[in-house]
């Protein structure tokens, strides 16, 4: 009996391990494709037999990336709407989620319920009143405008990620405080803002990810190409004045990637290892 036990066990190991390896080589395979292809003379994809070792290696579009194109300026644009943004958001939701998560107003469910409503509606739906709206307060055409966009469109869904984790956390924790003679605001940033370090953690690198991906809203808000954020430039790569250049397109997407990848790998820790962390009253 035990040792058809383990025979089972083993099997079903086995077939974890390969759905794991087929799902590493679906994942990595684009990437590997990119970096390849990047590293291919010419201008094509498909300038050079598709391989692993490209039989031409060249770094010639990495650095003509920073010395023919606005390349570095945009990616100093993007670094700095990411940050601009996650922070805006993370200060923002933080505050909306804790006033809908502990305090009770008139009107707090008919909030709630139209903020997920409005989440049914897409974006691009709202894209000509932005534009009219930073056009008459004078923000068409600045990274501030754009920053002001990503953070208010972030507002709704993660007010409800956010109160929806601030709800499990133990009233007794601010009622002890408030016994203490802690204060509301005392007790939501000395108490309830740590014990939510790992959701906010999530909706801050999703908020700084987001601008390096998106290329309607800052195509719409930028009509300047020094002011042009990453989505926005290596664009112009593959349909503008570069003329279809995807091998330096595909040089662009990875130099783009890096910032958010290292996020992730540095943040992981925090992400995974913070949902454990609990608090106890001493």
């Amino acid at each position: 009996m035990k040792s058809s036990h383990s025979l089972r066990e083993g099997i079903k190991l086995l077939f974890t391990y390969f759905f794991i390896l087929i799902m590493l080589i679906i994942v990595l395979f684009p990437v590997v494709w990119t970096f390849v292809s990047s590293l291919n003379p010419g201008q094509s994809l498909y300038s050079s037999e598709l391989s692993l070792i490209p039989k031409d290696i060249t770094w010639n579009h990495y650095k003509k990336l920073f010395k023919e194109t606005d390349f570095g300026i945009w990616y100093k644009n993007t670094i700095k709407v990411a940050f601009a943004s996650s922070a805006v958001t993370v200060i923002l939701v933080t505050l909306t989620a804790y006033a809908f998560s502990r305090q009770r107003f008139a009107g707090r469910k008919q909030s709630l319920v139209a903020m997920l409503v409005l989440q049914m509606f897409p974006g691009i739906m709202n894209m000509v009143a932005i534009y009219v709206l930073l056009n008459l307060i004078g923000l068409l055409d600045t990274h501030l405008g754009l920053v002001l966009v990503y953070a208010g469109g972030a507002i709704p869904y993660n007010t409800w990620l956010m109160k929806g984790y601030m709800d499990g956390i133990p009233k007794s924790l601010e009622e002890a405080a408030l016994i203490d003679g802690a204060g509301n605001w005392t007790t939501m940033w000395k108490i309830i803002l740590p014990l939510t370090l790992p959701m906010t953690s999530v909706i801050a690198i999703f908020s700084f990810v987001a601008p390096f991906g998106d290329f309607l809203f800052a195509r719409l808000v930028l009509t300047t190409p020094t002011k042009w954020t990453l989505a926005v430039g290596l664009n112009d790569f593959i349909s503008g004045k570069f003329d279809k250049n995807y091998t330096q397109f595909a040089a662009g997407s990875l130099l783009a990637a890096l910032p958010v990848t290292i996020l992730y790998l540095s943040m992981q820790n925090l992400l995974i290892g913070g949902l454990t962390k609990g608090s106890v009253k001493g």
